[in-house]
């Protein structure tokens, strides 16, 4: 691409910090370097039109863990590494409420359940037999009691008689809060390059050459905030996974209320816009999930259908409108990785499928290692 000496100067030179994402954790992460190097110049990109990953395509759970990941997650982690982990996601949340507020994110305090299937007798009675050992646990955390069981008052059919709810797990308007975060980098003389696609970054002495698919540029420091993305330019321990979503046309009388986690978190609904919205199944087919290509496939979706008809909307009509999907970044711990790749790169990414809650947090520890 050939550019002109204006676009060069404005946009491609004397760039002191790069960063490769503009999904929550890359906003974030050039707003905390903007606020800590006030006089720098900041460069994001972004492979697509929009955020790409999970950042714009999520459900919007503004979630901590559900009881039944918490008990698995002890199986695997320490209780501290436990309660660190939910710590980060409570701080993220908060930070992203201080950050944007409450109204322009349209956060929205409905408590989020965990329901359990008829059949799974044995999750459920493990569940309710620790609830007193968790809320213990992240009593430092909430200050109080967190976990408690629900009755079945939304009329799920096939479900356990109670649910175990969070009452301080809310829920956000995903497209409200990327536009206000956008809005405010811009605001902060940030500048954001979209369907620009990094293929390769070279590091020599005190900078680093960026190869993109437009353009090659030098930069002072590289930041990678690709999540799902990120094993196309790190070798690092992150998996990516696709997470399918579908959502209904408008239920009149709604009566469905909060964020539900449903089968051990493979999948999750909630109310928004008098809509349900319905996500998950990448149980189902482990091996296509795992992948960074956006698209859906019927053996998912056509599951999604059939739950929504016989699980949450069992008497009442409804209609899909559309769906879509997403790629988060697993990997073998729910730790998100924020290190130093390099003497001029570094990474935040691996958010686990918690990025709307710790995304904020993770965006900010990336900007102060550098």
């Amino acid at each position: 691409m050939t550019f002109s000496y204006w676009e060069y100067k404005s946009w491609l030179t004397n760039i002191d910090f790069t960063v490769v994402g503009s999904g929550i954790v890359g906003l974030n992460c050039a707003l905390s370097l903007k606020k800590k190097y006030p006089q720098a110049k900041i460069l994001v990109l972004e492979k697509g039109i929009l955020p790409q990953g999970a950042s714009t395509k999520n459900a919007g759970f503004a979630c901590f863990g559900s009881i039944s990941e918490i008990v698995s997650d002890l199986n695997d982690h320490t209780e501290n590494e436990v309660v660190a982990l939910i710590q980060k996601r409570w701080k993220g949340i908060q930070l992203l409420r201080q950050n944007l507020g409450d109204k322009q994110i349209d956060f929205q305090n409905h408590g989020g359940h965990e329901v359990f299937m008829y059949y799974d007798e044995k999750l459920y009675e493990n569940c309710l037999e620790n609830l007193d050992k968790i809320n213990a646990l992240t009593r430092p955390i909430y200050k109080e009691k967190a976990f408690k069981k629900h009755a079945n008052t939304f009329e799920f059919d096939k479900v356990k008689e109670h649910y175990i709810t969070n009452h301080f797990e809310s829920q956000i308007d995903t497209g409200k809060m990327m536009s206000a975060l956008l809005n405010k980098v811009l605001m902060n003389d940030i500048k954001i390059l979209n369907s620009v696609s990094v293929k390769e970054f070279v590091e020599n002495n005190d900078h680093v050459l960026v190869k993109t698919n437009q353009f090659d540029f030098s930069t002072n420091k590289l930041l990678i905030a690709t999540n799902g993305f990120a094993s196309q330019l790190l070798n690092e321990q992150v998996q990516p996974a696709r997470a399918q979503v579908l959502i209904t046309k408008p239920i009149k009388n709604l009566h469905i209320k909060g964020t539900f986690h449903l089968d051990q978190g493979y999948y999750y609904f909630r109310n928004i816009d008098d809509r349900v919205l319905f996500g998950g199944g990448r149980n189902i087919d482990f091996k296509t999930e795992t992948t960074t290509v956006l698209g859906e496939t019927k053996q998912i979706q056509n599951k999604l259908e059939k739950m929504l008809k016989e699980i949450i909307l069992p008497n009442t009509f409804f209609e899909v409108d559309y769906s879509w999907s997403g790629i988060m970044g697993l990997g073998k711990t729910k730790n998100p990785i924020v290190k130093q790749v390099s003497e001029n790169v570094y990474c935040g990414v691996r958010l686990g499928g918690m990025g709307i809650a710790i995304g904020s947090f993770v965006g900010k520890e990336l900007s102060e290692i550098v």
